[in-house]
Formats: structure tokens, C-alpha cells, sequence
């Protein structure tokens, strides 16, 4: 890692010293890791002694998908990647009573990220059917959600324990067990995404029957309300940290900019953990919806709480109508597009950023039908230089953000252009730069220098690596599997 990297945001990355112990620890030391685009890197994965979780429905779907890729390099990333979440981040335990509790680290970071947990072990959901450890394992992430959740709904991060840590300093109602207190919609949204995928996948309910599950979705409606902030302009959190980095606090005492009161709800920071510039956040109000929504199927038809049931629909439905009056721009060149942020005073953020939820991943996450023009629109928008945080070099492109700055795209960008391309040459495009700029790790990283792939943040995320192999497996179950073998 160069010293750019090093030099960056020292707060959020972890330096090469930091993170180089454990990946020795997970990683085996007879590997064949070479840079260069081209070069096929093999023997990633921990021995299997070493791995924190197995499951045999992973492996077999590894191994099926494997046997059909005849690009070596895309196959052995596969490998490597799509187990990563499993094989090295996966802390599972049960509780006295024999409950499932499985705390999930995001990977190079000893905490669990709401968003990051839930988007890690997604991909399984899939196979916890045939799986019953497996199963087990994903209950026991939803249980931590939700408890979680209860405890404080405005954190976005988790410790395992009341172990504090270096944001307790941070002005706002910290307590030993939050690992960092960033209000984000989107984390309330991804623990409601996980549990009803996994109720329909399995036909498993018994994760609602707690009462963790009535409590915390009562929190995430409170929540919600509190922070469309009709009444109150400033609403009951607030947030500053000691910092040189702007985007690490909010500004107007810890408050952040003003906002209408128009029905949307404030998300004081991005899925990038930094704070919105202005705070009605789009695509994270597009995911309200459809989670409140979700959450209001299962209220409904498992608890029979219908009066819960009925306050996430008529939440969901303001701030649905709201998204109709206000989320949208006429743009000169692109017709009529989603805006990234908005104040509901008329003004508006161009742009998006790499972080999921994002109005390039609106598509992906279900928030928007993929043939939505106005989604069209926006998705030709954001992929392009009138989006300034896309960014075009020799080695690749993608979008990228403030979070890790100039000419530094993240792969996940290029993930969701995939996903949600109708195009063959977008996603074979994609596929390539995927491919190719990993810097001859075999992994994903969080983002990568469009010029120089070497150049690149955390070589140890475990989303990106999960989602990685997400898209390899989609686009196999969508007929895809001749252009993959095409690159």
C-alpha cells in the first residue's frame, strides 16, 4: 500500500501494519499472490482448519459454479471471494437459552456494521434451506440485528460486548456497546431486507416470535418518525466529533443542515459513513419504503399485530408520496433523474456515491423497477462525467466518492452496474475491470485508483469479496454463463 494510502483519512482506514497480522493469520502463507492484471492468484482462503465457519451447501455451490467458469483467473476470484464472509468474519455462539447469536465482523474493522452484516451473508440466504447449520448461523445474524437495534436504533456500528472504543468520545449518547453512533436510514433497512428474504427462503418464523422482532420494528417506526422532523427541525440526535475531516461530523452544532419537515426522513450520514450534505438522503428513503413494507407483511401475517402493520404502511405511503413531489430533477441532458440529496426547500445534490444503498443500486435492491425511466435516466446519469464522483482512467472506471476522494473508484459501483445492466457489453465491461484491478490479491478491495489498481483501500472487506461472488452466481442463474466465458 503506497503512501497516498496511508495518508488517508487515518480515522476510517486501517494502515498496511494493522491489518497485515490478521490477514497472515486467516490467509495461507504458500499462496501464489502476484500483481499484475492477468495473473491468476490461487490459494487465497484460509486453511480449512482456520476458518470460522463451514458450509457444506457454500462449498458445493463454489465448486458447481467453479467447473463452469473457463476463465481461470474469474474462477479461482470466485473461490476466493464469495466464501470470504464465512471463512473469516463469522463469530457464532448461542446464547444459555440456545438461541443463535453470530456477531459479524465487516472484515479489516472488529465491529458489525448493520448494512455490512446483513449485505455479507445475503448471498447465503439462498442456500439456508438445504443447510441447517447454515440456517443457524443467518438466524443468529438477524437475532444480533435486532437486539442490536433495540439497544440503540440511531448506531450504525456494533462492538461484540460493552467494550467501547475510539469514538466514545464522540458528542452523543454513546454507550460502551455502539462501536460508532452515525444515524444512517439504510441501517434500520438492511436488518429488514435480511429477515423477510429469510422467512420466504426457509418458511423459518421462530426468529419473529422473541419479541426482539415487534420491539425493534416499533423502534425503527419511532425512528422514522422522529426524523421526517415535522415538529422538530432538529429532531433527538445529534452528532459531533472531534476531527479534521469534515465529513466525519455535522455541522450546525451537530444538528446538520436544515430540512423542510416535507415527509421524507432525514439520514444525518451516507452508507459511506459520511455525513449527507443535504439530509432528506434518496435512494435511502427509496429503501425505507420497501422495507417498511416488508416489515408490514410480516407484522401482519406472522404476529397479527395489525396496528404495527398499519403504521409501517402509512409510513411507508408518506414517505412514498413525498419521494413523488420531491426526489426527482429535470436535467438538461438526461431528461427527468433522481436526485442524491435534497432539503425539501428546492435544492438539490447531483450526484451519487459508490456506497449501497445508492441511486445506481436503487435497481438492484428492488427499491425502483429496473425498466423505470426515470431509474434509466438517473442510471446514465450516474455513470458518466456529469456525476462528479465517477471517475475514468487507464485502468479502469467507476463511481467512487468523498469518503476516499479523488480518481479512486470502488468496485462495488461496477458490482451494481452489472446487476443492473440490460446491456451484454455494460456487464461484460464490468466483469473485466472487476477482474483485472484487483492487483493481483484475488479479492475485491474497497476501492481502487483508476490508473493504477496497486493504488487501492482495504484489502480485507469482506462485503465487496461477498458481493463479488453474488454477481458471478446471478448472472449464472440468469443465463449469463457464456459471457462470462467470453472475458
Amino acid at each position: 500500500m503506497n503512501t497516498h494510502l496511508l495518508s488517508l483519512l487515518a480515522a476510517t482506514f486501517l494502515p498496511a501494519a494493522a491489518w497485515a497480522a490478521p490477514m497472515a493469520e486467516l490467509c495461507p502463507q504458500d499462496n501464489t499472490a502476484v500483481q499484475g492484471a492477468g495473473r491468476i492468484v490461487t490459494g487465497q482462503r484460509p486453511p480449512v482448519a482456520k476458518r470460522l465457519f463451514t458450509s457444506k451447501a457454500v462449498e458445493e455451490k463454489i465448486q458447481r459454479i467453479k467447473s463452469q467458469l473457463t476463465d481461470r483467473k474469474l474462477a479461482e476470484m470466485f473461490e476466493n471471494c464469495f466464501p470470504n464472509t464465512l471463512d473469516t468474519t463469522v463469530h457464532f455462539r448461542k446464547s444459555s437459552d440456545g438461541t443463535p447469536d453470530t456477531f459479524v465482523y465487516t472484515g479489516d474493522i472488529p465491529a458489525m456494521w448493520l448494512r455490512d452484516s446483513g449485505a455479507q451473508v445475503w448471498p447465503y440466504v439462498a442456500l439456508a434451506g438445504e443447510d441447517p447449520e447454515l440456517r443457524e448461523l443467518i438466524a443468529g445474524v438477524i437475532n444480533r440485528q435486532l437486539q442490536s437495534i433495540i439497544l440503540d436504533p440511531y448506531a450504525n456500528a456494533f462492538n461484540d460486548g460493552p467494550t467501547g472504543g475510539e469514538w466514545q468520545s464522540d458528542f452523543t449518547e454513546m454507550r460502551p456497546e455502539v462501536h460508532e453512533r452515525k444515524w444512517e436510514i439504510d441501517s434500520l433497512c438492511y436488518p429488514i431486507r435480511l429477515v423477510y428474504e429469510y422467512w420466504k427462503r426457509t418458511g423459518d418464523d421462530s426468529v419473529f416470535k422473541t419479541g426482539d422482532w415487534q420491539k425493534a420494528m416499533a423502534l425503527v417506526v419511532k425512528t422514522f418518525r422522529e426524523q421526517q422532523r415535522k415538529d422538530d427541525k432538529k429532531g433527538p440526535y445529534r452528532f459531533l466529533r472531534r476531527t479534521d475531516r469534515a465529513l466525519d461530523t455535522l455541522n450546525n452544532g451537530g444538528w446538520g443542515a436544515p430540512v423542510s419537515g416535507c415527509g421524507l426522513i432525514v439520514s444525518s450520514f451516507r452508507p459511506s459513513d459520511d455525513s449527507t450534505t443535504l439530509q432528506y438522503l434518496i435512494p435511502s428513503n427509496f429503501f425505507a419504503v420497501t422495507s417498511l413494507r416488508k416489515a408490514a407483511e410480516i407484522l401482519s401475517e406472522v404476529n397479527g399485530d395489525t396496528d404495527l402493520a398499519g403504521e409501517c404502511s402509512s409510513l411507508a405511503d408518506e414517505v412514498d408520496a413525498a419521494l413523488k413531489q420531491y426526489a426527482t430533477y429535470d436535467h438538461p441532458e438526461f431528461g427527468t433523474i433522481y436526485a442524491y440529496e435534497v432539503d425539501g426547500f428546492g435544492n438539490r445534490m447531483l450526484m451519487d456515491d459508490a456506497n449501497v444503498p445508492s441511486l445506481l443500486a436503487m435497481g438492484y435492491l428492488g427499491d425502483v423497477a429496473m425498466d423505470d425511466p426515470v431509474y434509466r435516466n438517473t442510471r446514465r446519469f450516474v455513470w458518466s462525467e456529469s456525476n462528479p464522483y465517477f471517475f475514468r482512467g487507464k485502468a479502469g472506471e467507476g463511481i467512487g466518492g468523498p469518503h476516499v476522494g479523488y480518481d479512486m473508484a470502488w468496485p462495488m459501483s461496477l458490482m451494481m452496474r452489472a446487476f443492473t445492466a440490460t446491456d451484454d457489453d455494460e456487464i461484460r465491461s464490468s466483469l473485466k475491470m472487476l477482474r483485472d484491478t484487483d492487483a493481483g490479491t484475488g479479492f475485491m478491495h474497497e476501492s481502487f485508483n483508476v490508473d493504477n489498481p496497486a493504488d487501492f483501500t482495504r484489502p480485507w472487506f469482506a462485503w465487496q469479496n461477498t458481493l463479488f461472488g453474488e454477481l458471478i452466481i446471478h448472472l449464472v442463474d440468469s443465463g449469463k454463463l457464456d459471457l462470462l466465458n467470453s472475458l
